[in-house]
């Protein structure tokens, strides 16, 4: 059953339902050192929004040697965190804000965290769309949405999230020039990202030509859903979108 949350409360004084969420929250039994790293490495890595107000991402990671704010990066849905521990370990100026409700990715994240001796991951243990209004306009200078669940079944596909109302969202929070990165195997959530983001007027496909959607960018890392995707006869496909500049 999907889970509501209680909202701020309306003009009117109720307090409304906030939006359900669709998706698993827990999966086989975790081992103790999983158990031990989510209670003593996830609360000092733990995203906690400011009630009704504005997120300071600033304020998540400690600056550079050079002093200037760390440029920030956003994966939405990271999975077993394969590729955002790796972003993380080839980028280690800028800050990687995961968002995940799985606790079994999140605590593969973490054993990947605590074995890399990374320190510029922090992590959102809710709903994405909570923490995209939570930050706050330009903050974000590269996202990443990578193998979402695709929904195959009619009746579902408002639960995709790839939807006009979450690039708009999207397109809030990225900085002008930002990269949008998207993967999925499953051809018809393909068609219907290009459909969206296409017709949405705030982000432009950087294909050039076929290789570009076809092929994984070096900087790009194999995760292990894709190689479950590939060994199912399954081609990934690869989206690059940037985020327009905003008028003057």
């Amino acid at each position: 059953m999907a889970r509501r949350h209680p909202a701020a409360a309306s003009p009117a004084g109720e307090v409304p339902l906030r939006r359900p969420f669709h998706g698993r929250r827990h999966g086989r039994r975790l081992r103790a050192g999983q158990q031990s790293l989510l209670g003593d490495l996830l609360p000092r890595l733990a995203v906690t929004l400011p009630p009704g107000g504005r997120l300071d991402p600033a304020a998540l990671f400690a600056p550079p040697d050079d002093g200037q704010g760390r440029p920030l990066w956003l994966e939405i849905g990271f999975g077993a965190g394969e590729h955002l521990a790796w972003q993380a370990g080839a980028n280690p100026e800028v800050g990687l804000l995961g968002a995940e409700v799985f606790v079994n990715g999140i605590a593969q994240l973490l054993r990947r965290i605590d074995a890399d001796g990374l320190d510029n991951v922090r992590i959102f243990q809710d709903d994405a769309r909570d923490l995209l209004t939570a930050l706050p306009e330009a903050s974000i200078g590269r996202a990443f949405v990578l193998f979402p669940d695709p929904w195959p079944k009619a009746r579902h596909q408002k639960r995709r999230l790839i939807q006009p109302d979450a690039l708009d969202h999207m397109a809030r929070v990225m900085t002008d020039g930002a990269e949008l990165r998207l993967a999925t195997d499953d051809l018809a959530y393909a068609r219907w990202m290009l459909e969206v983001l296409v017709a949405h007027p705030d982000f432009s496909w950087l294909a050039e030509g076929p290789d570009d959607w076809r092929q994984r960018p070096e900087d790009w890392p194999p995760t292990r859903y894709q190689a479950k995707a590939e060994a199912a006869g399954r081609s990934p496909v690869y989206l690059r979108f940037a985020r327009s500049a905003r008028p003057r």
